[in-house]
């Protein structure tokens, strides 16, 4: 098993977290599930006196089935008064790939391939005439022959 693989099924999300949580406190709450490797409460982008971090946290175990077994004991309970979501965490996403990135999807390495996209099926730039899809059919053919608009009459 790959190394981000198994680091991934090792780690979880922690949501809903009170500000008063700490490091120390998941470390605490978690513990008993298992050895933990890495706890990170990630920072807020604009510092504030108000939080110290953004309201969520990533606990990673030395062990993928200690962190299932946290997952199915802690998911939805009490911290500090607030109920916490306990998830599987997600791999982190690039910063130029999927939603919210700067490059266009079709631009995107590997979007050709998993699309089966050719070269020469895309549309040229600049070509402007509006005219023939790129697979060759007009989507404006058939439509020619009625001169009134509605269903037709027998």
């Amino acid at each position: 098993m790959a190394e981000a693989t198994r680091q991934q099924q090792s780690t979880l999300f922690i949501g809903g977290l009170d500000h008063q949580v700490t490091t120390q406190t998941l470390h605490d709450a978690f513990i008993p599930f298992g050895e933990i490797v890495d706890i990170s409460l990630p920072k807020p982008e604009l510092p504030s006196n108000k939080s110290p971090h953004r309201g969520f946290g990533y606990i990673e175990f030395s062990l993928a089935q200690d962190a299932r077994e946290a997952l199915d004991n802690m998911d939805q309970a009490e911290l500090y008064g607030r109920v916490i979501k306990v998830n599987q965490a997600k791999p982190q996403k690039d910063a130029g790939e999927g939603l919210g990135s700067r490059t266009a999807i079709w631009e995107q390495e590997g979007y050709a391939t998993k699309y089966n996209v050719n070269q020469g099926d895309a549309i040229e730039e600049g070509d402007g005439d509006g005219g023939e899809q790129p697979n060759g059919n007009d989507p404006m053919q058939g439509l020619e022959g009625p001169d009134e608009a509605g269903p037709r009459m027998q």
